[in-house]
């Protein structure tokens, strides 16, 4: 009988395009919820974490472009006057 191999598993890579900010948002949700819902192998552990990190990034990015844009939107008489997006806190 012949032996079988481990396949390895391919890095995570980034994908090709970003997901939309609200998509990246369920995937993040739903990656936290899988590694507090119980114990993972390490390896899905760190590729959960890795998948995690990259989203983190990507919405953080998306966000600081928002930002700018308003900013750019906000301009009064040929100066840009940032103003801050006022965060609701609970």
């Amino acid at each position: 009988m012949p032996e079988k191999k481990a396949e390895a598993k391919p890095p995570a890579s980034p994908p090709s395009s970003p997901p939309s900010f609200e998509d990246g948002l369920q995937q993040l949700e739903s990656i936290v919820k899988e590694m507090e819902g119980g114990e993972l192998p390490l390896e899905r552990a760190l590729a959960l974490f890795e998948r995690g990190m990259l989203l983190s990034e990507a919405c953080r990015k998306q966000l600081a472009d928002a930002e700018t844009r308003i900013e750019i939107l906000t301009r009064r008489a040929g100066e840009m006057h940032p103003e801050p997006f006022p965060a609701d806190r609970d």
